[in-house]
């Protein structure tokens, strides 16, 4: 696997300030997409046992609220083993931070093995607090909404939904009220 880039200080993409992994490779090709350059399974470096621990360092700050891992596509087949191995690391080290995970997939298809190994897939959603899914859709863009780029997208609470069996959206979805700057329950 390769990896685009590493924020170390990221507050755009979570809550809190989190260290986020964005790695390559992307087959869904939305339209105006933030990170086309990643689009390309090739593109940055080669993910290694050094990348990992200087994630994990990285991560070992009180004010680290966790980690975020986005793409290119954190679920893409090629991604998913190194992916699980880096979760597990986290989970193991840090066990009160949490995981958000950005994916084009849609969660029912993760979760329903339709997506690269499903006992992987599966395996990475175990570790995964909160899952923004969905293909950014430049038609449904709004500029108002935190933590996802187009209305479609939901905000998945990944324990309460694998603990029902349904999707069920995390509670305290906000909303930057335009012009105010006030953020509001969406």
């Amino acid at each position: 696997m390769n990896y685009a880039t590493i924020k170390k200080n990221d507050i755009a993409n979570g809550v809190g300030v989190r260290v986020s992994l964005f790695v390559s490779g992307c087959r869904h090709h939305c339209k105006n997409c933030f990170n086309r350059e990643a689009w390309d399974f090739a593109y940055g470096a080669p993910y290694t046992q050094e990348i990992e621990e200087e994630i994990l360092t990285a991560l070992d700050h009180s004010y680290v609220a966790g980690l975020s891992l986005l793409g290119g596509e954190p679920f893409e087949p090629e991604n998913q083993e190194t992916l699980l191995g880096l979760l597990r690391a986290f989970r193991a080290r840090f066990p009160d931070k949490t995981v958000w995970c950005y994916t084009g997939f849609c969660f029912e298809d993760l979760l329903g093995g339709k997506v690269g190994d499903p006992a992987v897939a599966r395996a990475m959603l175990e570790h995964i607090d909160v899952l923004v899914d969905g293909k950014f859709v430049e038609e449904l863009k709004d500029l108002s909404l935190m933590f996802r780029g187009s209305s479609n997208q939901n905000i998945i609470d990944v324990p309460r939904s694998l603990a029902c069996g349904e999707t069920v959206l995390l509670a305290g979805v906000w909303k930057r009220s335009m012009g105010s700057g006030n953020i509001e329950e969406a």
